[in-house]
């Protein structure tokens, strides 16, 4: 079963609660506040969890820029994995997290809750969110707001924040902006750096915190993207190797 069918046919016995619980709550037509003995399951309800906030957090941010469009929603699909039999129940949530009262910040704080200030998982929240932000090409003030106070919920301060939009807001590319290093940085910082994100980042490590395999395309494709930054910089530093560094 995908995850979007966990979230419509047994999410309900998942101890959630708060703005995420009381969603999917409403989608199943009761109430999920309440522990059922029966579903103690920490990683399916982190999985449930990011997955219904992922929704609720697009939905409220392309309403950010206002009227929500088709080409918002297919840009949501383009990076998230939604089989055909699941769009309308992935539908319902997106229409009823912009029709509901919650705010961003009560999803925000309840997956700081679960996973922690500053968590790599938050990597593939944001990287959903510019790309829904850009659809319509440059970002608009209120969806930058949005995404500020969004980053400031999970735990970033304004410095991180200015790191993830550079390497998230970014369609050429940068590889100094992939890999969050100055330009004329040592080889070796921008090693170090390739290094831990690319471990950070690698689709199991993030599966094993709670990434649903819905979200693990994109998690490779990041990957990769990490890694091409690194090789992109270390061949214009040093195109014939002689640096006798390894990768």
């Amino acid at each position: 079963m995908s995850i979007w069918g966990t979230i419509v046919g047994g999410a309900t016995g998942l101890a959630l609660g708060g703005a995420i619980g009381g969603l999917v709550g409403v989608l199943a037509g009761q109430a999920i506040d309440q522990i059922r003995d029966n579903y103690d399951d920490e990683d399916a309800r982190k999985k449930v969890a990011f997955s219904v906030a992922l929704i609720a957090l697009s939905a409220k941010m392309a309403k950010s820029g206002g009227a929500v469009h088709i080409k918002q929603i297919l840009a949501f699909r383009e990076k998230v994995d939604i089989p055909e039999k699941d769009v309308s129940a992935v539908g319902k949530l997106w229409d009823l997290a912009r029709q509901t009262p919650a705010g961003a910040e009560g999803y925000a704080r309840q997956l700081k809750q679960l996973f922690g200030a500053r968590a790599p998982i938050f990597a593939q929240l944001f990287e959903v969110l510019f790309h829904i932000a850009r659809v319509d090409g440059d970002i608009t003030p209120d969806a930058q707001h949005y995404l500020y106070q969004l980053a400031l919920e999970l735990g970033f301060d304004a410095k991180d924040f200015e790191r993830i939009q550079l390497r998230y807001d970014d369609s050429a590319g940068n590889p100094y902006h992939i890999l969050g290093v100055d330009v004329g940085a040592d080889i070796e910082v921008i090693r170090r750096a390739w290094l831990a994100l690319a471990r950070e980042h690698h689709p199991d490590r993030l599966q094993a915190a709670g990434l649903p395999l819905e979200c693990i395309r994109t998690a490779s494709e990041r990957l990769a993207s990490i890694n091409a930054a690194y090789e992109q910089i270390k061949n214009a530093q040093d195109p014939d190797g002689q640096d006798g560094q390894k990768s």
